[in-house]
């Protein structure tokens, strides 16, 4: 008889443990003093080892950003976008996964890239820190000690809270200053993107020149299109940061010609990382990020939106090259949330005068925010000839007439999530575009992840975010 009890009491135990969300090891290493733990690798069959994996995430990207950045693309370049070509031409891992974070449905892209790059779920807001602030060993410092080259590559700051998820350690997501000593102390090996505001010595006696130190340490510093372009083989540690902060919206880069001699795109800051980190033939994790995907969509910025999502869909084909011709290395494409959920609706128009139309914008939504300013004083004509300049559209009196109102107070949008100026430009411009919003803020949706390469068989038709922690340790064999 004691025989069952013992079984009983083992399962409730077990329900304790599971329930607290401890299947932890510590690792008996040190971040600011503390002991880093990390959820234990569940081992699933797999074909093969990886030698690379390649983590691409278009951040804030909804189902419809991919559906229409795809049939933009089919109307512009008679071809789908790279993503979609990956799902006919290769065998690929496919499936939905559940972003919440530890503390609700809606994730940010802290708590969201932090599961990826921890395997728990943690709150929104911190890196890779527990439920009492202990640091969780982040993936690329696993994948160091492993003998592994590392790197994040970003539209965004480099010290952003997507790549450090897979990098960092910090209870506030904003501490970029802290992040960007943490990238030097623990060794990554390539970081390209923006960000040199938070490298710079500040007058904080705990944050010195970053700048310098990556020197020191033997790293290539870039910081314009050219630099980058010139890396010569044998300089494998890069730290290239183009602009103070995030880098310009695609849309923006590509239709001005001082930022397209200085800010590389995405897809060239992949090609390089991609041949610094290999060649050294160690194996590496590299983490690659469409950030403004996002920022547009907070801003309803539909033409910020999809031709950054076409951005990154060019740095999906560079990974798919370079898998051609590395057939050990594990793709993997993904999101960490949706956000503000556009999709094109059902009009009279063509797809040529509705969608269509975005090709013909000259710059992003974002740029006319200074016409929705409190104390802005533009008359109806200048609302008109600013906004046609950048999108060529022609919007009505009646139309600008509402955004003069929703400006000094006298209108409102009934929907909360879209009483913005932003928002209101948003509703305007989707009478000729027919793309509608659902709000400017993440969403809870399951998101589309998919992989091909060694370990592709790992992404399950239905997964949970921290699984992916999992997924990349067992593909890569890493000891965790």
């Amino acid at each position: 008889m004691q025989r069952p009890q013992k079984k009983l009491a083992h399962l409730a135990s077990r329900r304790d443990f599971l329930r607290k969300g401890s299947l932890a090891a510590a690792l008996g290493l040190t971040a600011g003093g503390s002991t880093m733990a990390n959820t234990r690798v569940q081992r699933m069959p797999r074909s093969g080892k990886a030698k690379n994996i390649i983590f691409l995430v278009s951040d804030g990207m909804s189902q419809g950003t991919l559906s229409m950045a795809d049939q933009l693309l089919q109307l512009r370049d008679n071809r789908q976008s790279h993503w979609m070509q990956m799902y006919g031409k290769y065998s690929v891992g496919r499936g939905l996964m559940d972003m919440s974070p530890a503390n609700g449905l809606v994730t940010d892209s802290a708590a969201a890239s932090s599961s990826w790059g921890c395997g728990q779920r943690v709150r929104n807001g911190r890196i890779n820190m527990d439920a009492d602030d202990r640091p969780l060993e982040p993936i690329l410092h696993i994948a160091k000690r492993n003998g592994l080259r590392t790197g994040v590559v970003t539209t965004a700051t480099v010290t952003h809270a997507t790549p450090a998820g897979f990098a960092g350690n910090v209870a506030r997501r904003g501490d970029q200053r802290t992040l960007a000593r943490q990238y030097h102390e623990r060794g990554y090996d390539v970081m390209l993107g923006g960000g040199t505001n938070f490298f710079r010595p500040s007058e904080r006696h705990d944050h010195p020149d970053m700048l310098a130190a990556f020197a020191k340490d033997g790293y290539k510093l870039m910081t314009d299109r050219d630099a980058l372009a010139s890396r010569k083989k044998g300089e494998q540690k890069l730290l290239g940061l183009f602009q103070g902060d995030n880098l310009p919206f695609e849309v923006d880069r590509l239709n001005d010609e001082s930022l397209m001699s200085s800010v590389p795109s995405l897809a060239e800051m992949s090609s390089v990382a991609l041949a610094a980190l290999s060649e050294s033939g160690d194996g590496f994790l590299v983490q690659i990020e469409g950030a403004r995907v996002d920022h547009a969509a907070h801003n309803n910025d539909i033409s910020g939106l999809l031709y950054d999502q076409i951005a990154f869909d060019d740095a999906v084909k560079v990974a798919l090259d370079f898998y051609e011709s590395n057939p050990d290395t594990m793709v993997i494409v993904t999101t960490d949330h949706g956000n503000s959920n556009p999709g094109l609706l059902l009009g009279r128009s063509s797809p040529e005068n509705s969608i269509g139309r975005l090709l013909d914008f000259k710059g992003s939504c974002s740029q006319l925010g200074y016409l929705f300013r409190r104390n802005a004083s533009h008359s109806i004509d200048e609302i008109r000839e600013a906004i046609a300049e950048v999108t060529g559209i022609g919007i009505s009196n009646n139309q600008a007439q509402h955004i003069v109102d929703h400006r000094n107070g006298d209108w409102r949008i009934p929907n909360g999530q879209l009483n913005t100026g932003s928002g209101v430009l948003g509703v305007i411009l989707g009478n000729y575009t027919n793309i509608g919003w659902m709000g400017r803020t993440h969403t809870s949706d399951y998101v589309e992840v998919s992989a091909i390469g060694p370990g592709k068989e790992l992404i399950q038709p239905f997964v949970r975010n921290t699984d992916m922690f999992g997924v990349m340790c067992q593909a890569l064999d890493l000891k965790v």
